[in-house]
C-alpha cells in the first residue's frame, strides 16, 4: 500500500496561554478533514493542557506524546507529528520544508513578544520566524485579558508584517448552550481562515 495522501499541510504549535481547548479542539478537526499536522508543544502549554482540559500529558519523550495525541484525536499513519522545541532539522525550521500555514492557538503574550522581534529561540519561534519571512500565512490566537500596550503593539506589529492575530473572542449571536459551543466558533474561525471546511458553524445568512 502507498503512503497516506494528505489534502495540506498546517503547522500548529500552542503555547502557555490559558486556551488550551481551542488548540486540541482545532488540532481534532485538521485530523477529521485529512489534514497533515505538524505540532509544536511549548513546556508551559504542557502544563496548561494538563490543568485546563482532561487530556493528560505525561513527562514523556514527543514520541510518546505524539502517540497519546494520535490516538486520542483519530490521526492515521503519518498526519501527526509532534516536534521538539530544539528540533532545528525539522521541516518547520527552514523555508525549504515549511508548511504554507501556520497557527499558534492559544498564543501567550512572551511568544506575542518574541515573534515579532525575531528571537527564534525555540522552534516555535523559529517556526513563526519562517512563516513571516516567507511570507506564508502566519495565524496567531492571543488570549490574554486586559491587552496591554505591549501585547497592543507587538499585534499591531505582527500584523504589519503579514501575520493574521484572531483574538479567542467568541460571538454569542448562534445562541451557544455550552462551552464547546463558544470553543468551536473560533476554531470554525480559524478553519475557514486556513481554507478547511467547517460544519461548526454556518456562515452569516446561512
Amino acid at each position: 500500500m502507498g503512503q497516506p495522501v494528505f489534502d495540506k499541510t498546517v503547522t500548529l504549535a500552542m503555547t502557555g496561554a490559558s486556551g488550551a481547548q481551542y488548540g486540541l479542539r482545532l488540532l481534532q478537526c485538521l485530523l477529521a478533514a485529512n489534514v497533515r499536522v505538524w505540532l509544536l508543544l511549548s513546556d508551559a502549554a504542557r502544563v496548561v493542557i494538563n490543568t485546563e482540559t482532561d487530556c493528560q500529558l505525561p513527562d514523556g519523550d514527543e514520541d510518546e506524546l505524539q502517540h497519546l495525541l494520535g490516538e486520542r484525536f483519530g490521526a492515521a499513519d503519518g498526519q501527526l507529528k509532534l516536534f521538539g522545541k530544539r528540533d532545528w532539522f525539522s521541516p518547520v525550521a527552514s523555508g525549504t520544508g515549511a508548511a504554507s500555514s501556520m497557527v499558534i492557538c492559544p498564543a501567550s503574550g512572551g511568544t506575542l513578544s518574541a515573534v515579532a522581534c525575531g528571537a527564534s529561540n525555540n522552534l516555535i519561534e523559529r517556526a513563526a520566524d519562517v512563516a513571516l519571512k516567507e511570507r506564508r500565512q502566519l495565524i496567531l490566537v492571543p488570549r490574554e485579558a486586559p491587552y496591554s500596550e505591549i501585547h497592543l503593539e507587538n499585534m499591531l506589529k505582527l500584523t504589519r508584517m503579514g501575520a493574521m492575530i484572531l483574538p479567542a473572542s467568541p460571538g454569542f449571536y448562534q445562541r451557544p448552550q455550552s462551552i464547546q459551543d463558544l470553543v468551536d466558533f473560533v476554531v470554525a474561525r480559524l478553519l475557514d481562515q486556513l481554507g478547511v471546511e467547517q460544519a461548526l458553524l454556518p456562515s452569516w445568512g446561512e
